[in-house]
């Protein structure tokens, strides 16, 4: 494609098939089109048999001509995988199973009529089939960043373009000045969704004017998602890759560069293969290399595989990390703005950030500033993990209440548990009691109570959470994370877990706590880079939102959890045992025997637990049918 009529050529033919997987009117040469999702999460519990079982089907009932199958990217709602969905109807099978695609083909694709009992049960009302997004978890998203994932086949660049994509480098490239470009994002108010929330036009715009004459800029992705409980960026790799391409060519031309570099952790296979192909084919169509839609623009991309170091989600650390160096993080300044990779002009945004980019090109800063608060503007993609019902992956405008997400797209929490405190922001971030439920998620608010939006996660946890052990979870990762570059970071955090680890284990003392802040705020103040003077956070806001559980570790001796072993004693109820002796039998220390005791109307004496020799590995309690055994 060498001209911008050239690719709305291809639009226009792809338009019709891509437009039939969103309920509009379409033409397809395709009845149907079944959608499966070929994230990791559904590729880690079947997906690829399930289009395996497909293909088998369709070829021995002569449907490979008018049903079309398509690999896609996450929809979103993981728990629920395998996920297929059939359109034009919007049918949402969850939790596929091989043993069920046999009657699905025959009863659905040929004979019109969806199976129920195999749909997801909320879309399910009587006769009635509600649409996907009338469903509690997908009725309060707005997907910008999203958009394509779980619509288009991401190996297929036809497909990418067919929902308008590349259109907004074209735009760029032949209507707009690189200052024109800098002002739209500038105005649109987007800020870096990596965790720090930098004005993405404001780093444009230094690095375009900063060293004006340079020989070299680099425009570099950051993909190297290292927070527990993170996939934000992977899927949107894994279903959208050519959108960060997209983004990344119109970065380049705005401020003056010609090389892209992505660094993506080799822990992503998947998204790493996806984004060889995308590459592959934005080379031969013309989207990247030479000359771009005719003018004299020349960008290319290449990738870079990181071996997993969280330091080297720190800009600096990575840029290093690029350069074939081990990847420790500078001083700044300079900036990358002014010296960055190879001692070039460098920006660096993360994929969530650049995903927006051909939006804002193409619908204009003003919409996209419609959405969201004022100082946070847009939308936010989260990874929902933890005590929740519905894990998985949302976009919703910022200024979202946290109950809205827990709630309403999260399902609530689990088995009648009452919420307890959401971790976001990962090792990097800070827990939200209660009292701050109904908090508008943006970065403002999150860092005004002790947290911050960081690159996304969102872990929920209930009353059985302990968050002492919560923030020991956390600072033992950034411990083992440490690049070791600076003392604070090295020897700080790592005296700070020692604090814990005795707290932990009924050692403690209240003096604990004083030094435990004190070490804390000298850590933020003088560590190097981001991951020391964020790593204190966990243990912060816990200590100030759940100081009574440190309190009852350290004064009590007591975990009110019942999660820290040393502090835990298991003790047999003599009246509700009943005497089978199950748990003895399942006791790998045999500290469970027998007693004399016969509770009344029991047959067989009670047992009972030698707290001397118990291990406290609970499969007690597992094993207990009659709840006879509980943690004290």
């Amino acid at each position: 494609m060498k001209t911008l009529e050239e690719l709305k050529v291809v639009r226009d033919s792809m338009k019709g098939e891509v437009a039939l997987r969103t309920h509009g009117n379409a033409s397809s040469k395709y009845e149907r089109h079944v959608l499966v999702c070929g994230g990791t999460g559904c590729t880690s519990s079947g997906s690829p048999k399930i289009i395996e079982e497909l293909e088998k089907e369709f070829a021995e009932k002569g449907l490979t001509d008018k049903v079309q199958i398509v690999k896609t990217g996450c929809f979103g709602l993981c728990e629920r995988g395998p996920i297929m969905i059939v359109y034009p109807e919007g049918s949402f099978y969850s939790r596929v199973k091989v043993e069920e695609i046999s009657r699905i083909v025959d009863e659905h694709l040929i004979g019109g009529t969806p199976v129920k009992e195999f749909l997801y049960e909320e879309t399910v009302a009587g006769d009635e089939i509600k649409a996907l997004d009338d469903t509690s978890f997908y009725k309060n998203q707005k997907r910008v960043a999203l958009r394509n994932c779980g619509v288009i086949n991401p190996e297929n660049i036809n497909e990418y373009i067919g929902r308008d994509g590349y259109e907004a480098l074209g735009k760029v490239l032949t209507t707009m000045t690189p200052e024109d470009v800098i002002q739209t994002i500038l105005d649109s108010g987007l800020r870096g969704r990596g965790g720090g929330g930098f004005p993405t036009g404001m780093k444009w715009k230094l690095a375009r004017n900063i060293v004006p004459d340079a020989d070299q800029k680099y425009v570099c992705c950051n993909a190297d998602e290292g927070d527990p409980g993170a996939f934000m960026d992977r899927s949107v790799l894994e279903g959208d890759p050519h959108v960060v391409l997209e983004a990344m060519a119109i970065a380049g031309y705005a401020i003056g560069a010609t090389q892209g570099y992505i660094y993506v952790r080799a822990e992503y296979p998947i998204a790493v293969e996806r984004l060889n192909i995308a590459i592959k084919q934005a080379r031969e169509t013309g989207m990247l290399g030479k000359n771009i839609f005719g003018t004299d623009f020349c960008f290319d991309i290449d990738l870079r595989l990181g071996a997993g170091a969280f330091v080297c989600g720190e800009e600096t650390a990575l840029m290093t990390s690029i350069e074939g160096n081990r990847g420790e993080p500078r001083p700044r300044p300079p900036f990358p703005a002014e010296k960055g990779l190879f001692q070039k002009p460098t920006i660096l945004n993360n994929v969530e950030t650049y995903a927006n980019i051909p939006q804002i090109i193409l619908n204009g800063a003003e919409w996209f500033a419609s959405m969201g608060t004022e100082k946070s503007k847009g939308t936010k993609v989260f990874a929902l993990g933890g005590k929740i019902k519905n894990t998985g992956l949302v976009e919703v405008p910022m200024g979202t209440t946290l109950r809205t997400v827990i709630e309403e797209i999260g399902g609530g929490i689990p088995n009648g548990k009452k919420f307890k405190a959401a971790q976001t922001g990962g090792p990097s971030g800070g827990c939200i009691d209660p009292s701050n439920f109904d908090i508008p998620i943006d970065y403002d608010n999150l860092i005004g109570i002790g947290s911050m939006m960081g690159s996304g996660g969102l872990i929920v946890m209930d009353e059985d959470n302990c968050m002492v052990d919560i923030a020991k979870f956390f600072l033992e990762f950034t411990v083992d994370e440490s690049c070791g570059k600076c003392t604070p970071c090295r020897i700080g955090t790592k005296r700070m877990w020692e604090i814990l680890d005795r707290i932990t284990k009924g050692k403690g003392n209240l003096e604990d706590l004083d030094k435990l802040e004190e070490l804390a705020y000298h850590i933020k103040a003088n560590s190097l880079c981001g991951l020391g003077q964020t790593a204190p956070n966990p243990v912060l806001s816990t200590l100030r939102c759940f100081r009574d559980e440190y309190i009852a570790h350290v004064v009590d001796k007591k975990c009110p959890a019942g999660v820290c072993k040393d502090l835990l004693s298991f003790e047999i109820e003599k009246d509700k045992c009943i005497g089978c002796g199950m748990c003895a039998k399942q006791c790998p220390a045999s500290a469970i025997t027998r007693t004399d005791y016969i509770a009344p109307g029991k047959k067989l004496a009670a047992m009972e637990i030698d707290k001397n020799k118990c291990v406290k590995c609970g499969a007690c309690i597992a094993t207990c049918k009659f709840k006879a055994i509980i943690k004290k």
